[in-house]
């Protein structure tokens, strides 16, 4: 199977914020080589992938729970602790959250899914 590498950018905030509005007025149309995702710092970037959130992805990718509630089970997190970090990974496009198989009278619960194996990492300063 093939890796699935996500590619980050590391810039200043300010920086950031001036390219997308650059973006948005049509004054600058990224490359496809760039990346998607950006951090305003390497802190950040650290934080997001600490070593707990890293075995949070492997635990993932190893038991490929159907639920966040099956996921609780296996690394004993509280499940509003394991919601508020996917929520964050999701937002860096580390991870999805897929809406699983309903289950009778009730919704559906959602699938933690990870879409990256690996970064590739831009910085600018």
């Amino acid at each position: 199977m093939a890796k699935k590498v996500l590619k980050v950018g590391i810039m200043p905030y300010r920086e950031m914020k001036a390219r997308t509005l650059a973006i948005a007025r049509g004054q600058y149309k990224p490359r496809p080589d760039e990346p998607k995702v950006w951090f305003a710092s390497l802190k950040s970037l650290a934080s997001v992938l600490s070593e707990q959130n890293q075995a949070l992805l492997q635990t993932i990718r190893e038991h490929n729970p159907e639920s966040i509630a099956e996921l609780e089970e296996i690394t004993g997190r509280a499940a509003s602790n394991l919601t508020r970090t996917l929520h964050t990974l999701e937002h860096y496009g580390l991870v999805e959250l897929k809406p699983a198989e309903p289950r009778a009278g009730g919704r559906a619960p959602l699938k933690p899914v990870v879409l990256a194996d690996a970064l590739d990492l831009e910085l600018s300063f």
